[in-house]
């Protein structure tokens, strides 16, 4: 038989497999709320009916109408919401779906099949694939005064299309691996990625209802280390702080400014958004060790991130 068809029909088998797989876990959403009436979809990812969607989807709403591909229909319940994720939980009040299993994004590679599962356009159970475009883009989100990069998007080629905000972005395996978010062009969908960083906002939304977040009060820019230091920490980046504000739980800790912050909790910090990556709700209160390089010499302080209000 010929290679290409040979080809064509296993990757056909992997899409195939994967879309009856997820399929009856996504559900397409009716919203309604003061701005109106909207739509999107959402997976479910629990047995008892939790499910995932974007927060920009059921912004303002406290329920609508989710209906799977079954024909069933159900209420929901938002459960909690993060606009600086763009991630929120919902719940059915009819469980019994069969829930899709969790991957995670940061296994990924660039050239990765991946199959887009929403309702694009309100045409429910649409089913797109594609490959990973790209890793570690950022997408700008706000929430009131405060605006936050979501790190780590997913970026691919899968046809995304108004609707599918909210729909399962999964693996050949079909783990979901990242919720569709945005529609950034043709030929361009972005997805936040399911990592160890979302399941903690998953969680507390779960639990609480929101996220809290910590506040450390610094800011700073990227910039590389020098050559003997960086071979020897095994990082070529720092941040340089330019500023730190005065009584914040930095400066009571006694950061300045142009210390180099090189780690953080055991981990390295190479830019600001590692450093928001451990401003969640856990941190709060929390002794947080810090190395930090300041004339040539490496330091340690310890922080008590304070709640972000």
């Amino acid at each position: 038989m010929d290679p290409e068809i040979d080809a064509l029909d296993a990757y056909s088998r992997v899409v195939s497999s994967v879309a009856a797989s997820l399929l009856p876990s996504v559900a397409s959403l009716t919203v309604r709320s003061r701005r109106g009436e909207g739509a999107g979809s959402a997976v479910v990812y629990t047995a008892d009916g939790f499910v995932l969607t974007s927060a920009h989807v059921v912004a303002g709403a406290e329920g609508g109408v989710a209906e799977f591909t079954d024909g069933t229909q159900t209420r929901f319940d938002v459960v909690g919401a993060d606009p600086l994720a763009d991630l929120a939980v919902l719940r059915i009040r009819e469980p019994g779906v069969p829930p899709a299993t969790l991957g995670n994004a940061d296994e990924l590679r660039i050239g990765q099949l991946v199959v887009a599962v929403g309702n694009p356009l309100g045409l429910a159970g649409s089913v797109t694939a594609g490959v990973v475009s790209a890793l570690g883009r950022s997408l700008p989100v706000r929430d009131g005064r405060h605006t936050r990069l979501i790190d780590d998007v997913i970026q691919t080629d899968a046809a995304l299309n108004p609707g599918n905000s909210g729909g399962a972005l999964a693996d050949s395996a079909a783990r979901v691996v990242g919720i569709n978010t945005a529609v950034a062009g043709i030929g361009l969908g972005l997805a936040v990625p399911i990592n160890s960083t979302t399941r903690l906002i998953m969680s507390e939304l779960m639990s609480t209802g929101r996220v809290r977040r910590a506040w450390l009060g610094v800011a700073g820019a990227t910039v590389s280390l020098p050559p003997a230091l960086a071979q020897r920490l095994g990082q070529s980046k720092g941040l340089r702080l330019a500023e730190v504000v005065p009584g914040s739980p930095a400066g009571l800790a006694g950061l300045y400014v142009g210390d180099v912050m090189l780690a953080a909790g055991g981990r390295p910090i190479t830019g600001v958004q590692d450093v928001l990556r451990l401003m969640l709700g856990p941190a709060i209160g929390a002794r947080l060790p810090i190395t930090v390089l300041r004339k040539d010499a490496l330091v340690d302080v310890v922080a008590v991130p304070a709640p972000l209000e």
